[in-house]
């Protein structure tokens, strides 16, 4: 008896090893519904980000016409991933502002020659209190933004080929 009792830890720790693991690997829900959807662009006005892009603030994101707002960083891994079709979309006549966090001019500079710039606005958000207040939690994020200044859809991750179709619609629609 004394020999089942030793080995009782070790078992409830497995079982709760399992548990665990099995909610990780099969989450309920891979959905994450924006709380941001069918309200107005949070107001902030950031610096310009570098000299060659003007400033950034949620005026210019309400001006009649619809438009992307790309959340990245100089350091991201899939946000060079993105680039390309960041600027397969520019070439299709979108305008793309971005919001730059945690970033420094000269990094921000570097990235842009290496990848692209496929950006009207570019303004710089340090603290990146302007992305918490968008329900922003990472970068890259993109957010579909109407004429006036209304939130339509946010794409969490990077922009793969196969969503550059639906970006566009989103923005046909939102016009």
């Amino acid at each position: 008896m004394n020999r089942w009792l030793l080995w009782l830890p070790l078992v409830l720790f497995g079982l709760f090893f399992s548990a665990v693991a099995t909610g990780l690997m099969m989450p309920k829900d891979n959905i994450i519904e924006s709380k941001m959807i069918g309200k107005p662009m949070p107001a902030f006005a950031l610096p310009a980000a570098i000299e060659q892009r003007p400033a950034l603030s949620s005026a210019d994101l309400a001006k009649g016409k619809p438009s992307l707002l790309n959340i990245f960083a100089s350091w991201c891994v899939p946000c060079i991933a993105e680039a390309p079709q960041l600027l397969a979309l520019q070439r299709a006549g979108v305008e793309i502002n971005a919001i730059a966090s945690r970033d420094t001019p000269e990094d921000i500079a570097i990235f842009l020659n290496r990848w692209g710039n496929p950006y009207s606005r570019i303004g710089t958000d340090a603290t990146s209190k302007v992305q918490l207040n968008l329900g922003s939690s990472g970068v890259p994020e993109t957010f579909v933004i109407d004429g006036n200044g209304i939130i339509v859809y946010q794409h969490i991750g990077e922009i793969r080929k196969e969503d550059v179709a639906k970006l566009i619609k989103l923005l046909e629609k939102a016009g």
